[in-house]
């Protein structure tokens, strides 16, 4: 039986190695950590000095002060986004611009808008992707081509011609193995309308390249996105969100069956023009106080007409109340009779 003494030798012994054991552990992590510190400050470097260039390029008086300063902006975001840390980096102060990231950690996007003295907008994109290959995420630079996009709902589009827009929605969803990303974007067209857009982006296998557009719109082969364009004024509706839905069905003997759905889905309001014969000039186009929405089905986004939402903007009505429609951008004029 050992001693009291040999008891206590040993608990010392015991909490000796320990202590010791502890101490290279720590001398162990130590690089790693300090390594990780590091990069994180260089990294909050580049955040603080990105936030001073874009408050610059978004409250700056003339264009050729605000373009400078977004063209130093992306040269300081390019450089950032090559740091091998910087996905995983969340960008919390950086409040000028739209950072989304998709929950598979594939991707992540960041968009922003730069108005003109002409109340023209030019927007600003960059992709960081994860290259399967390298495993090593590249970053890909989006060039705003919308002015030279014929037939831009159904044209298929990569980064070097992209419809442009500031997202602020990501939706990630799954069908049968394959995973589907939408992403939902506004964008200011000009001094008398702006443009919501419900945009599919993929990437092709083994590629870190976007692919913005897809064929997800059931019985729309054709539509490879959804813009919708209306008055400066207004406030539209688009947005991802859990509502009610009604599936209609038809029975036996040519009855319907109604049942009733919950579900995540795209809600959007129903544009109309506020002025009786202005059918296709958006600029007067405003919310009906109605709305449809995309439900995702078996890998596609099918249209609802008859939803039920827990909440609507405002009334068609009030719409016509409150706001005065703007001139024509363009006025024809009218010849005198000889």
């Amino acid at each position: 039986m050992n001693s009291p003494e040999t008891a206590r030798d040993q608990k010392s012994q015991q909490y000796c190695f320990t202590t010791i054991k502890v101490l290279i552990l720590i001398l162990l992590l130590s690089p790693c950590y300090l390594s990780h510190a590091q990069d994180n400050k260089t990294m909050r470097n580049y955040e603080t000095n990105l936030i001073e260039l874009f408050d610059l390029a978004f409250t700056s008086k003339t264009d050729n002060e605000r373009f400078n300063a977004n063209e130093q902006a992306t040269l300081v975001l390019e450089e950032a986004l090559a740091q091998p840390e910087s996905f995983l980096y969340r960008w919390d102060s950086l409040k000028r611009v739209s950072i989304l990231k998709s929950d598979d950690n594939k991707f992540k996007i960041f968009t922003w808008a730069i108005i003109r003295d002409n109340g023209e907008y030019d927007c600003f994109g960059y992709i960081q992707a994860l290259n399967e290959k390298t495993d090593e995420y590249d970053v890909t630079v989006l060039a705003d081509k919308t002015q030279e996009i014929f037939n831009a709902e159904e044209a298929s589009l990569n980064e070097n011609n992209w419809y442009g827009a500031v997202y602020y929605s990501l939706i990630t969803s799954k069908y049968e193995k394959r995973t589907y990303y939408t992403l939902l974007g506004w964008t200011g067209k000009d001094y008398v309308s702006q443009k919501k857009i419900i945009e599919p982006i993929y990437f092709k296998s083994n590629s870190s390249k976007p692919t913005f557009g897809q064929n997800v719109f059931y019985k729309d082969k054709n539509r490879r996105r959804v813009i919708f364009e209306y008055s400066k004024d207004a406030v539209m509706m688009l947005r991802y969100d859990k509502q009610s839905y009604t599936i209609t069905e038809k029975g036996k003997n040519r009855t319907k069956i109604e049942t009733t759905e919950q579900d995540n889905m795209i809600i959007f309001d129903i544009l109309q023009p506020m002025v009786a014969g202005m059918d296709g000039i958006y600029q007067y186009y405003i919310p009906s106080g109605d709305e449809n929405a995309y439900v995702f089905i078996d890998g596609r986004w099918r249209l609802q007409t008859n939803i039920e939402t827990g909440f609507h903007l405002k009334k068609y009505d009030d719409y016509k109340r409150n706001l005065k429609p703007k001139a024509p951008i363009y006025q024809p004029k009218i010849k005198s009779a000889k």
